[in-house]
């Protein structure tokens, strides 16, 4: 039978000579691709007639050694080729089953070459000369049961590149050979150690990814030419890697051992690994230490020039301006982006070559997007987009304009001047004379981009542009370019179903992976990497086992079950994560909580091991605030300290933002207003001082400000604050955030008793709800406008009733504990107000929603409305005659406004 046939091989790799039809060696041959072509030959041995071959005891355990080989050269954990000691100790997983044959058979062989014959005559036999049966040849009339090895496969086009790298030397190299092969065989220097397994997995990115999370691929598959490095490429090229050891004392020296690089397939695949790393989290790669390593790389293999691209990346994950741009100078400077960063367009010319200037405008774009510069960053996307279009460089423009979207939903940018070429542009392609908001131009753009994807096939671009829409029609109304005649659309609502549509067009990248070019690049050695790192620790947990027991009757079951690290890459992955993401932040806008947490849980659960540290945390958060809302302060920290553990909120943006809006409402709700004030200043400084950037945190900033202004009574500079944050939110067309602001001044209206003011601004929350199908916040904007009717007088009692059952099943059933608290107030404050209601007929109708309000308010220690409720209990149990209940209802009353008059420990808020 035909082994691993045309596995990783293919028609580019069946021809082991460098670009240029030199003649060279596509590999230099070292010590240790002879001992894993000595290896080989034990795994297909020339007249392998009996299956399985001597010594193994089956043909599963045969099998075991050819997934190991294979496994074993395309892994690459590492630029430097295994020590012998590290080669046997890895073999050892397989040789235990053979006590320890293959471990001595392979180095007696290594031993027994001594002389220049010896090595021609181990080569000879594995080329065969047409008369016997040997390892890449087939004997005439062999049976589908005879044990052979395809040239076209891995392994055969492994033994073909050897074979070859031995041809091609000249009797001084083989000299050379000889005493490296000694020299190979008693080292047992430390600097060949390969990295100790690392608890957690992290998922493989390439370097395009890492950088605008949605480039295509960068590398070739098998043992391609350096030529052809690039010209097949796809953006879901990624599978799991574990972390690399960056101790600075542990840092390969470059003379220890000048000839031990691997090939150099294998190395575009470590970069691409260090590239993943790096992207996934940075906080865990030293730079100063990660430079070196790379250092050393570049100067073993200067022809790399992607070195450069990753101190670019290295650089710009750890916020360095000055060397992130330094480096990406120099990476376009010394390879013209020739080693390219995207496939082919759709040409018949097959000698063009993308990925040249206007890749590196595009990775101008996104440093200046990165570090806080939108206007410098659309100038190089703007001239990214010239450029391409110049160069037909479709697959290039198709990124350049997901890009564009991706900074315009991110940023706010108050005019249209110059965002593409002229304000213009896009007005002039759609056959308008105006030019359009900023809105229009974005939606405009993510459609272009999500037709070109379409067309080019580039699948992880086309799931992203449906993302994006997504995004957008969950926060955009789309009104029509068209605004005027028959025709002219009158809806005014965002639809849901769009968004679900697109949320669901996104994971199909998921579902079309394995059925077309998705999966045609897919194995770029790190799927192999981890095979080999799952192994090791499976191997671990049988030794320890069989210790205790008798021999399994079945080995391979034990050794294949430890060793499946997941197939499918993490940019598949990542891209279907996005959108259980995505779906979770629908929910929270459309208020359904159930929904929001089973999203994010699937996310946690189910794509952890392919997230970034960001998307991860960000999943996370929304778990912390269900908890927060829903079961209180205590369980929202218990379950913060244990995820800053995981990931401290010193390396992780959303996790300090998140412990410091926990902090924010825990001190206001104890009546804590210095912690409350300090804790505002703080995200005050968290964001950027340049316009147009964090503009969500500033906003957060700035609501948070308005409500300790509101907690402190000073209600004129509270209005003052939510005022220019209503001005802000609709500068920028951030109509969600607004309806939540004008609620916040509704409710500013209602505390400083000026009801009739507070009228206006609920109904406009009622109209922006409608319009976004915010349900949640529409219950909460109803029942403030119950409240603001209650403020009128006793006469709108039965009116202001009426607003709260209305609200009461959405708040009910979706709502926190501070939401149904409140609206259990209410629905007692309208029960007391109503001339008509009669507390002795109906006591129930008052004291039971009163009794669940002050249990969901203890939870949250919430002392202000705590004590109204206590207040309205004790004015219940005072109609009723009940005097003991009433002095113990007064009793509490008094205890929380004491506490709010004269706070004590105030600095026990910032505690947790």
């Amino acid at each position: 039978m035909s082994l691993f046939a045309g596995v990783g091989g293919g028609a580019g790799s069946a021809d082991p000579v460098s670009a240029g039809g030199t003649g060279r060696a596509l590999l230099e041959l070292t010590p240790y691709k002879i001992a894993v072509c000595h290896l080989v030959q034990v795994f297909a041995p020339p007249g392998g007639d009996s299956v399985p071959p001597f010594p193994f005891e089956s043909v599963a355990h045969h099998n075991c050694l050819g997934l190991f080989l294979f496994t074993f050269t395309r892994s690459c954990d590492d630029f430097r080729e295994p020590s012998l000691e590290e080669l046997l100790r890895q073999l050892k997983v397989v040789d235990d089953l053979t006590n320890g044959w293959l471990c001595e058979q392979l180095t007696s062989t290594l031993s027994a070459l001594n002389s220049p014959d010896d090595l021609f005559n181990f080569f000879d036999k594995l080329r065969g000369d047409g008369h016997m049966t040997c390892v890449l040849t087939a004997p005439e009339g062999a049976s589908a049961e005879d044990i052979f090895l395809d040239p076209n496969s891995q392994l055969g086009v492994f033994l073909r590149c050897c074979i070859l790298a031995f041809n091609s030397m000249t009797f001084e190299g083989v000299c050379h050979l000889l005493a490296d092969l000694v020299m190979y065989c008693n080292s047992t220097d430390a600097s060949y150690d390969l990295a100790e397994v690392e608890d957690f997995d992290t998922e493989m990115n390439n370097l395009m990814d890492a950088d605008i999370g949605s480039h295509a691929g960068i590398f070739g598959q098998g043992y391609a030419s350096e030529s052809h490095m690039g010209e097949s490429s796809s953006a879901l090229t990624r599978a799991p890697m574990s972390l690399h050891d960056f101790d600075e004392t542990n840092t390969f020296k470059v003379d220890d051992n000048p000839t031990c690089l691997r090939s150099r397939w294998q190395l575009e695949a470590y970069l691409n690994q260090q590239a993943d790393i790096l992207e996934k989290d940075p906080s865990s790669v030293p730079s100063n230490s990660f430079n070196a390593t790379i250092t050393q790389l570049q100067t073993l293999a200067p022809e790399l020039h992607r070195v450069q691209f990753l101190q670019y990346l290295n650089a710009l994950c750890h916020d360095d301006y000055v060397a992130s741009l330094d480096n990406l100078h120099r990476y376009f400077d010394y390879s013209a982006g020739m080693q390219g960063l995207f496939g082919r367009s759709m040409s018949s010319m097959q000698d063009i070559v993308v990925g040249k200037y206007e890749s590196a405008l595009l990775c101008l774009g996104n440093l200046h997007c990165h570090f806080g510069h939108p206007k410098k960053a659309l100038e190089a996307f703007a001239e990214a987009v010239r450029v391409s279009q110049m160069n037909n460089d479709d697959s290039c423009l198709a990124y350049v304009l997901g890009a564009i979207s991706n900074l315009l939903s991110k940023i706010g940018m108050s005019n249209t001047v110059g965002i593409i070429s002229s304000p213009y542009s896009l007005g002039t392609n759609i056959g308008l004379g105006t030019p359009l908001s900023i809105q229009q131009q974005l939606l405009v753009l993510l459609k272009r981009s999500l037709k070109r994807a379409d067309i080019l096939k580039l699948a992880s671009l086309l799931s992203f542009d449906h993302l994006s829409l997504a995004k957008f029609d969950l926060k955009h109304v789309q009104r029509p370019l068209v605004s005027f005649g028959p025709n002219a659309s009158t809806k005014l609502r965002t639809c849901p179903a769009d968004v679900c549509k697109n949320l669901r067009l996104s994971t199909r990248v998921l579902t079309d992976f394995g059925t077309d070019a998705l999966s045609t690049s897919n194995d770029n050695g790190s799927f192999s990497t981890s095979w080999l790192r799952n192994l090791s620790a499976a191997s671990d947990s049988w030794h320890s086992s069989s210790m205790k027991s008798t021999k399994l009757h079945n080995d391979f079951d034990n050794f294949h079950y430890h060793a499946q690290p997941s197939p499918v890459p993490a940019p598949v992955l990542q891209l279907a994560g996005s959108g259980y993401l995505l779906r979770a932040t629908a929910w929270e806008h459309y208020g359904s909580v159930p929904m929001v947490r089973m999203n994010a849980l699937v996310y946690a659960t189910c794509f952890a091991d392919a997230a970034s540290s960001s998307e991860l945390s960000l999943a996370y958060v929304k778990l912390i605030q269900q908890l927060a809302v829903f079961k209180g302060y205590s369980a929202a920290f218990c379950a913060l300290k244990l995820t800053e553990k995981k990931l401290p909120s010193s390396t992780s943006l959303h996790i300090q933002l998140l412990r410091m809006q926990i902090l924010h409402e825990r001190a206001l709700h104890r009546g804590h207003l210095k912690v409350a004030q300090q804790i505002c200043d703080e995200f005050g400084v968290l964001s950027s001082s340049v316009c147009g950037v964090d503009i969500e945190l500033k906003i957060e900033a700035s609501v948070r400000r308005a409500r300790t202004l509101l907690a402190a009574k000073q209600y004129s500079q509270a209005a003052a604050v939510a005022n220019s944050l209503f001005s802000t939110c609709y500068k920028y067309n951030m109509q969600v955030e607004n309806a939540s602001v004008l609620l916040l001044l509704a409710e500013i209206h209602r505390k400083s008793d000026n009801a009739v003011l507070g009228l206006p601004y609920a109904l406009a929350t009622q109209s922006f709800c409608k319009s976004f199908n915010l349900d949640l916040l529409e219950a909460s904007a109803t029942l403030t406008l119950a409240e603001l009717w209650l403020a009128l007088g006793s006469s709108h009692a039965k009116r202001a009733l009426s607003l709260a059952h209305q609200s009461l099943p959405m708040i009910l059933g979706h709502g926190g504990l501070e939401l149904c608290a409140r609206a259990h107030i209410v629905l007692a404050k309208c029960h007391l107000s109503d001339p008509e209601f009669s507390v002795f007929e109906k006591p129930e109708a008052v004291l039971d929603p009163l009794n669940q309000a002050t249990q969901d308010l203890q939870v949250l220690e919430y002392r202000e409305m705590a004590a109204e409720a206590y207040y309205l209990k004790a004015m219940a149990y005072n109609h009723l005659g009940k005097l003991d209940e009433r002095e113990e209802a007064a009793g509490c009353f008094k205890e929380h406004i004491t506490a709010l008059e004269n706070p004590h420990n105030e600095e026990d808020s910032l505690a947790y």
